[in-house]
């Protein structure tokens, strides 16, 4: 029997908007779309971040993403649901004073950064067990640090599981695994647990194949895995992920483009990768087989 491997498809994220693509996923109509697009093309599960429909800015409020799920829930209830709780996690050091928050500074507690989770019910959510440097430049924006405490991650472990949510461990560096293990053992996470390995964001872990192995072998026997490549590295990935044991994430918050100079969609991507998985002798999971894969309803 072909292994199944799940295609998650990241449909947009909270950063920068390339100026030049024009039809990038912005309001809850078109970040329910991404999401519909991308599970007719063969995700089971669509990774979700909200946008201020106006501005085209990251949003976290409920409302944004209240509207987003409802909207995918009625066309296709069965794509398993993962949403980000990532958002709220930026401290930005005043250039002049480093011991001062900048204005732009969101850095939420535990409860609202969850509240959404809680709310809606999706089968996933991130965790992000990382605490990283972003460089600063884009409009003028200062450097700042995604951060992620290790009592932030206990707090908000607990307030996911209290909702009945699988979280979905973010890892960027081989210490964020470390990190997780911990929050294991000390019964914050339940097992069997769920690691996204994400490669090649600036000034963390590099997308490469010697990466990706070593970090492997540092999760937990019983880990469930997958793994992403942001940029020219996204395909690379998918196919290293799939021929050693685990599964991918593709889509628009990690790459906008399908060959050089031409933009892709998630449909496109998300198709791109299964052909992939399949002519690696793998077979795409279907929503239903990812629900049993990852033990989820």
């Amino acid at each position: 029997m072909k292994r199944k491997v799940i295609v998650t498809c990241a449909v947009t994220g909270d950063g920068p908007i390339h100026p030049r693509y024009t039809n990038y996923p912005v309001t809850p109509q078109q970040i329910a779309d991404a999401c519909l697009e991308a599970a007719q093309a063969g995700a089971s599960v669509v990774h979700i971040h909200g946008r201020n429909p106006s501005t085209g800015l990251g949003d976290r409020s409920p409302e944004v993403f209240r509207d987003i799920v409802d909207l995918v829930r009625k066309r296709n209830p069965g794509v398993l649901i993962n949403l980000t709780t990532g958002m709220g996690a930026t401290f930005v050091p005043d250039p002049g004073d480093e011991a001062l928050a900048h204005p732009t500074t969101d850095v939420a507690t535990a409860e609202d950064r969850v509240g959404h989770v809680r709310d809606l019910k999706p089968q996933l959510c991130t965790l992000d067990a990382t605490t990283m440097n972003l460089e600063g430049g884009i409009a003028g924006a200062p450097d700042c640090i995604f951060m992620n405490t290790p009592g932030k991650l206990k707090d908000m472990a607990e307030l996911i599981r209290s909702a009945k949510v699988k979280p979905e461990i973010e890892v960027f560096n081989p210490g964020d695994i470390l990190l997780a293990r911990k929050l294991i053992e000390q019964g914050h996470i339940d097992e069997p647990p769920l690691f996204q390995i994400c490669l090649g964001v600036k000034w963390s872990a590099p997308a490469d194949a010697k990466t990706l192995l070593y970090m492997r072998d540092l999760l937990p026997a019983d880990a469930i895995w997958s793994a992403f490549g942001i940029s020219r590295w996204q395909m690379e990935m998918v196919a290293l992920s799939t021929i050693l044991g685990g599964h991918c994430r593709v889509g628009l918050e990690d790459n906008i483009y399908l060959e050089r100079g031409v933009f892709a969609t998630n449909g496109q991507l998300v198709e791109r990768a299964c052909r992939i998985i399949r002519d690696l002798g793998c077979e795409v999971a279907t929503a239903d087989e990812a629900r049993e894969i990852l033990g989820v309803s």
